[in-house]
Order: structure tokens, then C-alpha cells, then sequence
């Protein structure tokens, strides 16, 4: 049974929570049945010392709810919080399976894009891959770089040459954030409502598909993935991940993109009240 939720906390006073996470804590203190405390993620991040405020005596099953790690530094946090009586529910090797896409891509079959990996700073021959892609997308293991100048994706129009240079933009972007390798995958059609896409965040919580989310500022009557793709993956191997569907142009649905539960956004007009709620109910 979990009964304590660890949310990092603010960089300059290590007692109060991270601005960004304010009112997830809020939630999870309104819920009346989480304990909670706080970590020092930039004391962990830059310096490997993990600082906890508030950790309750004795030992507790642990909810994280906080920022993206690689996995080499959640592993040596999930250690390090071990030894302090905390132990996450979700394993070192359960988090790289969800975080890195292309360990979970395996599991999704025709149900996602097609994609191909390159080491990082690898030479990626775009011949080759525009012989298998009409337009495609770059990521890397985590993330791409949307909302920079950075395309959204890339067509037959391509050269190699543009296609370094802009590979040289990725890299500055993501910069010490860069995880893995590199993913170019085949761009889909999103369908479009009012301009927005129809994208949905599914938090699966103990392999219950919990909380059900419009994830793209979509409206309300836009309609939701087939409940029978969503009870599809209900078993990955993880205790708390996250599945995002999308709705395609010819009205077919496609997984475009997971992660690990703990390092994944609510979406905007998620209820965190209710959502904490759930991740009790689910994890008592």
C-alpha cells in the first residue's frame, strides 16, 4: 500500500514545494490520506545529495511526483531513498522500460508510428530514411524539441545537408537533457478540432486506466479513444505509466507517445483533486 507521494521541492527552501507542483501538493493534502514530503532536486541533480523534509518515521511506499531523471540517476535516487525507509513504487528497471521509448515501442506494435534509432551524433543517412518515411519527425529517446524552430517534421524535400544542420539545432536544444539516442519517426495525420488535435492521456495507476484526459486543449465533445484500445495496454510493465493516444485523420487511433507515471504532466483541465483521489484508491 502506498502512503506517502515525495514532490521535489523549491530551489531555494528545501520545505516548500516546487512553484510548478503547488497545486498537485495542495491536492494531495486535500485528499486527507497521502503523507508528503519533499526532496531537494537540485541538491540531487547537480550534486548526487539527497536532501528529504518531512519523510514520517518508519517505512513507506512511495508515489514520485516530480521532474524527468535519466535513468542511471533514478536508479541511485530509487537506492538512496531505500536506505532512508522510502521505497518507489516503480522500479529502476520499470522506469527506464516507460521512460525510454523505444523499450516500450516494442509493445505497441501497428498501434504506433514506425520508427527507426540511431545512436546519438550518429550520421543518419536520409536517403535511407526518406525511402521509408514520406514525412517523418526526430526525438530522442524522451523528447522532441516542439515549440522551438526546430520542423515539426521533415518531408522528401530534405536534403543531407539541411538535414545536418538541423540535426546540430536537436542537439544544442536538448542540450544536457539528451537521453539515449535519436528516434526518427513516421509523422501521422492528426485530426483537427477547431485547429486542435484530439489527443488524450490515459495514467494507468496499479494497471487501471485511472484518469482519462484530454491532453491537447481540445473541447469537450471531441471523442475519446475506443475503450477497447485503451484497455489494451493496461498491463505494461510498470505499476504507474502513462499511454497518450491520438486520433488520426482517417478517424483511426495511434499511440504517440508513454512514460513513466511519476515524471508525467497532468494534463491541462485534469481535476488533481480527483487525481490524487484515484492514485490512493488505486495504490491502497
Amino acid at each position: 500500500m502506498a502512503d506517502l507521494i515525495l514532490f521535489p521541492s523549491d530551489y531555494y527552501n528545501v520545505r516548500c514545494v516546487d512553484a510548478d507542483f503547488k497545486e498537485e501538493y495542495a491536492a494531495s493534502v486535500a485528499a486527507e490520506v497521502w503523507n508528503i514530503a519533499l526532496f531537494g532536486y537540485d541538491q540531487w541533480l547537480n550534486e548526487g545529495k539527497l536532501v528529504l523534509t518531512g519523510v514520517p518515521a518508519g517505512k513507506h511506499q512511495t508515489v514520485y511526483r516530480g521532474w524527468m531523471m535519466k535513468p542511471e540517476q533514478y536508479r541511485r535516487f530509487y537506492t538512496q531513498l531505500m536506505q532512508n525507509g522510502i521505497q518507489l513504487i516503480t522500479s529502476p528497471e520499470e522506469y527506464e522500460t516507460m521512460h525510454i521509448f523505444p523499450n516500450v515501442y516494442r509493445y505497441f506494435g501497428s498501434d504506433t508510428a514506425r520508427m527507426k534509432i540511431y545512436p546519438l551524433h550518429a550520421k543518419i543517412d536520409i536517403e535511407d530514411v526518406k525511402q521509408s518515411f514520406r514525412r517523418f519527425m526526430v526525438k530522442d529517446f524522451v523528447k522532441s524539441v516542439k515549440g522551438t524552430e526546430f520542423p515539426g517534421f521533415f518531408d522528401q524535400s530534405v536534403t543531407q545537408e539541411e538535414f545536418d544542420d538541423w540535426m546540430k539545432v536537436f542537439y544544442q536544444y536538448r542540450g544536457d537533457l539528451l537521453t539515449g539516442g535519436i528516434c526518427i519517426k513516421e509523422f501521422l495525420d492528426l485530426k483537427q478540432y477547431d485547429h486542435k488535435t484530439n489527443e488524450y492521456r490515459v495514467f494507468y495507476m496499479n494497471h487501471i486506466p485511472a484518469a482519462i484526459s484530454r491532453n491537447s486543449g481540445q473541447n469537450i465533445l471531441t471523442p475519446f479513444p475506443p475503450e477497447k484500445l485503451i484497455e489494451k495496454y493496461r498491463n505494461l510493465p510498470s505499476p504507474y505509466y502513462t499511454v497518450d493516444f491520438a486520433q488520426l485523420s482517417d478517424d483511426s487511433w495511434r499511440i504517440i507517445e508513454a512514460g513513466d507515471g511519476g515524471v508525467s504532466g497532468l494534463p491541462e483541465g485534469q481535476d488533481p483533486y480527483e487525481y490524487y483521489r484515484k492514485l490512493f484508491q488505486c495504490f491502497r
